[in-house]
């Protein structure tokens, strides 16, 4: 079966299951959200018996995904980056085939996403509909820039196709949001970085260049200096923080005091963060010229080429860690390589290596993504928003190139 029609058949395995599932679905952190699980993650206790219970929830909630939400009580949900993934990808297999069915699709999760805005912000934004703890608890509802970047992507997706107003004001309304919102660490006159949400002042750089690089498509279409020139200081601000060997750390160093953040963590560099950069690299250069974009680009591609793969087709988890390998990281690494073939052309190969991978091991008889591979079995779950969004995306984008 030719590579094109190979891919197809996958997206058209995994779309009957996700017509059979609806847009609901579980997710990777929802149960991490439930106030006993909060509660286990925030405990300081170093009692035995208390300890104990807390690696034996710990450890259920791993191995045994579906009763453990069962016994928790925690159901599927509507998440607003499937939704935005969902309709990113529905609308290029539209594009694509021509296909009408497709673009419905499109059209209903964009539909969805319009009518489920974060509310009280300076603009259109969106969370996640779980509460999760990072360094700071931030309470469901909450948006991020990521997730507002993700579901702007499809808003400027449909503006291109359509050139209807109604979709380029949506992204217009996301910048105000970016710029009203999310908390804005100065450092310079040239450098700034965007928190992750409205409640924190992280310095984390893919979450920064995705609001960076929405920022500069948006401005420069709509001729908002203020918009480009923000998103332009945040660019500089993580093209500074680039590492000699070209990888990026997901933290800042900076937050190591802020946040008391240990060394081992701070540097972690991991497989789809990475990707999520680069794609972001790649979207500002395509649309800026900026050679040094694309000197920062190129040195990335080298690190996440040489570093993140196994035999040109696994995606490891890290550069020294094979397993688990993520549903996650596959997707990225289809989408981040297809993506990056106009300009790297040994990257196509990679995208179609690791999505034969994919299929061959982690996509079932249904139709749906196992959520990870450990060395000794696979966890199964079908997270939606995790794997089944991301996937549907990364394939749309491989079967485009």
């Amino acid at each position: 079966m030719p590579a094109n029609e190979a891919v197809m058949e996958s997206v058209r395995r995994l779309d009957r299951w996700v017509e059979n599932n609806g847009w609901a679905g579980y997710d990777p952190y929802d149960i991490k959200g439930h106030p006993i699980v909060l509660r286990a993650l925030n405990s300081k206790s170093r009692n035995f018996p208390l300890r104990a219970t807390r690696y034996a929830l710990f450890t259920a909630v791993e191995k045994f995904p579906m009763t453990s939400r069962r016994v928790l009580g925690v159901g599927k949900q509507v998440n607003a980056k499937a939704m935005g993934l969902f309709a990113s990808a529905y609308l290029e297999l539209h594009q694509k085939l021509e296909d009408e069915g497709y673009l419905r699709k499109a059209s209903e999760c964009l539909d969805w996403l319009e009518q489920n805005k974060s509310q009280g912000y300076a603009g259109a934004c969106w969370g996640y509909p779980f509460d999760w703890q990072s360094l700071v608890f931030i309470p469901k509802g909450t948006p991020s820039a990521v997730v507002s970047s993700v579901c702007g992507d499809a808003f400027w997706r449909f503006y291109k196709h359509t050139g209807k107003r109604k979709y380029i004001d949506t992204c217009a309304s996301i910048c105000d949001f970016m710029l009203g919102s999310l908390n804005i660490d100065q450092l310079d006159a040239n450098r700034l970085c965007f928190s992750y949400t409205p409640l924190d002042r992280f310095h984390v750089h893919n979450a920064n260049l995705f609001a960076a690089e929405f920022l500069i498509w948006v401005g420069e279409e709509l001729g908002n200096s203020n918009y480009y020139k923000h998103g332009v200081k945040a660019l500089n601000y993580t093209l500074d923080a680039q590492n000699k060997d070209g990888s990026f750390y997901y933290w800042a160093l900076s937050d190591r005091d802020v946040y008391h953040i240990h060394d081992s963590s701070l540097k972690n560099i991991d497989h789809y963060h990475t990707g999520f950069v680069l794609r972001c690299l790649y979207g500002i250069y395509n649309n800026t010229g900026d050679k040094k974009v694309l000197e920062a680009l190129s040195r990335g591609y080298r690190f996440y080429r040489d570093n993140l793969f196994e035999d040109g087709r696994i995606p490891k988890f890290r550069p020294e860690l094979k397993f688990p390998i993520n549903i996650h990281s596959c997707a990225e690494a289809i989408l981040c390589m297809s993506t990056l073939s106009s300009l790297f052309p040994d990257a196509l190969e990679y995208a179609q290596n690791t999505f034969e991978w994919t299929r061959d091991n982690m996509q079932s008889r249904d139709g749906y993504f196992y959520y990870m591979r450990n060395s000794a079995n696979a966890v199964k779950i079908p997270y939606l928003r995790w794997g089944q969004a991301w996937m549907m995306r990364a394939m749309a984008e491989l079967a485009n190139v």
